[in-house]
């Protein structure tokens, strides 16, 4: 749609990565019109993100993508962590008790599709130049594919750009932190002799390496060689990855034939605020972490899951301010858990006394052995713990995730979440207030209001209470039917 001479959408989308797809393709399955603007003019299939974890396969789920992502990846469900600490992914009580091993090239080629299915407008090759906004729009200036200089006016702007975001520069805001791991290497490769486990990694005194299946023949490995101090673009080779493997494992698993080579530095950092009027900054646009853990592409996943439906509301005149600032308030917190999380194990793997090392080698088997600390770091790790703040006085299951359910008519909520719809998993007999449709579960006690996003607004035995909560957040009972 243009508007004298200038295009209008309302909400531009900044970044074509799995965050910027994810939110964009809620958006327009929530009717909302929406532009996503790509630097790229082609989509890569050359990715550094390769794991989806298990809270972020029920996200996809409720998106109708999961299924097609796991038909093609490989599922790991046991790893190993510094040769001495066994994790078991197979307590997590999820549908998706494992990591999804998948090429995020293949996540986003899922995303794009949906997105487009439901109307969404992608415009490749767009280079943003200019941020601006007023009391009641955002306008961006960029430059098309074919040179000539544009600008989008929209309600709302979603920032998705990555780590070096042109959105974040324009906002005029810090991105506070530090580096914490220079001259990796990452390459995909072929193997003769791969390892046994699924997952290997360690360290040691001569560097730091990490192998994974892909499932297709080749295998993710990342080395880190600390004789080596290069910049991001010297010459990696196979031979730097063999050394290191050697030193780390004994063996260099006969790697050959990669399809690609890269060296990069590792940060940490995290902006101070997800909000700023009608500007959102997702995914490596607002946090930047160690690839430990393989948390980077789901936290921005499931950033853009929490803020999707909010924008939705928010652009057609519902939920104020108060929403839209709970995207920051319950999502920041968790990027900040996540660098802790994931740069504590970098730190670990990255050990160079003798003496620190065998105590860490100690000292993670016997953490990992009391079953309440395992279960805590399993589902930190996979997103399954994670949840948000509870007003005062609300029933403790608020802001916890929901966990999946089969209705006596066999709908999962899973599936019943798709189209960004908010659920009443009530039990039967339950008084539904008219215009709210249930979800009635079989033998459950407590009636469950579940955000779009799969986690829990209102808790309740009787429908006191679950009205107003609707409105809190934004949705009439009409709009709920």
């Amino acid at each position: 749609m243009t508007a004298g001479g200038i295009d209008v959408a309302d909400v531009v989308v900044v970044g074509a990565g799995p965050t910027g797809l994810l939110v964009a393709g809620d958006l327009a399955e929530a009717g909302v019109r929406v532009t996503v603007l790509e630097r790229r003019l082609h989509e890569s299939n050359l990715t550094r993100a390769f794991v989806v974890h298990a809270r972020t396969l029920e996200q996809l789920d409720a998106r109708g993508v999961a299924d097609g992502l796991l038909a093609r990846g490989t599922k790991v469900d046991h790893f190993r962590l510094f040769g001495s600490v066994s994790v078991d992914l197979t307590p997590l009580p999820s549908r998706y008790p494992f990591m999804l091993i998948t090429p995020q090239y293949e996540v986003e080629q899922a995303l794009t599709e949906r997105l487009l299915a439901a109307g969404a407008t992608v415009v490749r090759g767009a280079e943003v130049g200019d941020v601006r906004q007023t009391a009641d729009h955002v306008e961006v200036a960029y430059r098309d594919a074919d040179g000539a200089d544009r600008t989008l006016r929209a309600a709302y702007l979603v920032g998705a750009d990555g780590h070096h975001s042109v959105v974040r520069e324009r906002l005029g805001l810090a991105f506070p932190g530090e580096s914490v791991a220079r001259s990796l290497v990452l390459a995909d490769v072929r193997m003769s002799e791969p390892p046994a486990e699924q997952l290997t990694v360690d360290g040691n005194a001569a560097g730091f390496c990490f192998v994974v299946p892909f499932g297709d023949g080749w295998y993710r490995i990342i080395v880190r060689d600390r004789r080596r101090e290069l910049p991001d673009d010297a010459p990696a080779d196979l031979e730097e990855i063999r050394w290191v493997a050697r030193q780390v494992f004994g063996t260099d698993f006969g790697v050959h034939d990669p399809r690609w080579i890269s060296r990069f530095h590792s940060d940490e950092r995290q902006v101070e605020r997800y909000r700023v009027g009608r500007v959102f900054l997702a995914g490596d646009a607002a946090h930047v972490h160690s690839p430990a853990g393989g948390m980077g592409m789901n936290t921005g996943l499931q950033d853009a899951a929490n803020l999707g439906w909010k924008l939705a509301a928010a652009v057609r005149g519902r939920g104020g301010e108060q929403l839209l600032d709970s995207y920051h308030d319950e999502r920041h917190p968790v990027g900040e858990m996540v660098l802790k999380m994931s740069g504590g194990l970098l730190r670990a793997a990255l050990l160079t006394s003798p003496l620190a090392r065998k105590l860490r080698n100690l000292a993670f088997p016997a953490a990992f052995a009391v079953p309440p600390i395992g279960a805590f770091v399993r589902l930190r790790q996979s997103g399954i713990g994670i949840g948000y703040g509870r007003p005062r006085g609300a029933d403790r299951r608020v802001g916890t995730r929901a966990a999946d359910v089969t209705a006596t008519d066999g709908t999962r909520l899973y599936e019943a979440l798709r189209g960004g719809r908010f659920v009443l998993v009530a039990p039967e007999g339950f008084a539904v207030p008219e215009g709210v449709t249930a979800h009635v579960v079989a033998g459950a006690q407590t009636a469950l209001l579940v955000r779009p996003d799969g986690y829990v607004a209102w808790a309740g035995r009787s429908a006191d209470g679950l009205v107003p909560a609707l409105r809190r957040w934004g949705v009439t009972p009409a709009v709920a039917a």
